[in-house]
């Protein structure tokens, strides 16, 4: 392996999937579920902290989750809210910093609030930044970002917006490209996530259900991950 070839690691990013399938494998409902699934989050938000990876990225739901029945989405968000209300005084203990990527304005106002304390109260904290993808889609946020450009340039013309334009009004701007994306519970798709940040990404598909997802699982992610050759279009 040559040294350019040497992979490193920032920044995983992780599609949490199965927590249905993993409360109707256990005879419970979804919601129980989502609870075991959100329960599992602290593990490996500490586990990638011991690592000193410095930034991480979940994704928590989705624009496309709204179309699930309504009192599941409800649930979701009240789970959500308790979630970060719980998870806060760990957050700042273990200076981690986070932040959310996605559109806002179409949560619940309780849990807009919620973000913006737990933003608020980790912003100044230096360790491992993350970053929580809520009511968030790719294709949204890249469109959003040129939207941004061409608001804030009126006399800008098309051949004038570059990649660094866009990538500058990305909900990511600032925050290096996931070098590991996860994705839990069988499935191999993307689904909408970072789709703009991840053209270099490496993949890593687990057969197992995010509720019983341990460090064990992510330290075999990135084994495998380190076991690879990132040339980025090179030879």
């Amino acid at each position: 392996m040559t040294p350019q070839n040497i992979p490193t690691i920032s920044h995983i990013a992780i599609i949490m999937d199965g927590n249905g399938r993993w409360a109707s494998i256990n005879g419970l409902s979804r919601n129980k579920g989502h609870e075991k699934g959100t329960e599992n989050i602290q593990s490996i938000v500490q586990r990638v902290s011991e690592l000193k990876i410095k930034f991480l990225t979940i994704f928590a739901f989705s624009t496309e989750n709204w179309s699930r029945p309504k009192l599941e989405v409800s649930n979701l968000m009240n789970l959500l809210f308790d979630s970060i209300n719980k998870q806060l005084d760990y957050l700042i203990n273990e200076n981690i910093r986070v932040i959310h990527i996605g559109e806002k304005s179409s949560l619940p106002s309780h849990l807009q609030k919620a973000i913006y304390q737990c933003e608020q109260s980790t912003k100044n904290n230096t360790g491992l930044t993350l970053n929580v993808a809520l009511n968030y889609g790719g294709r949204s946020e890249i469109l959003n970002s040129i939207r941004k450009i061409v608001s804030n340039n009126n006399n800008l013309s098309p051949n004038q917006i570059s990649f660094e334009d866009i990538e500058e009004n990305l909900y990511t701007s600032g925050i290096p490209d996931p070098d590991l994306i996860i994705r839990t519970g069988g499935e191999k798709r993307i689904s909408n996530f970072l789709l703009w940040q991840s053209a270099y990404s490496e993949y890593f598909f687990s057969d197992v259900l995010w509720p019983d997802f341990t460090s064990q699982d992510i330290d075999k992610a990135i084994d495998t991950y380190f076991s690879r050759q990132r040339r980025f279009g090179k030879v």
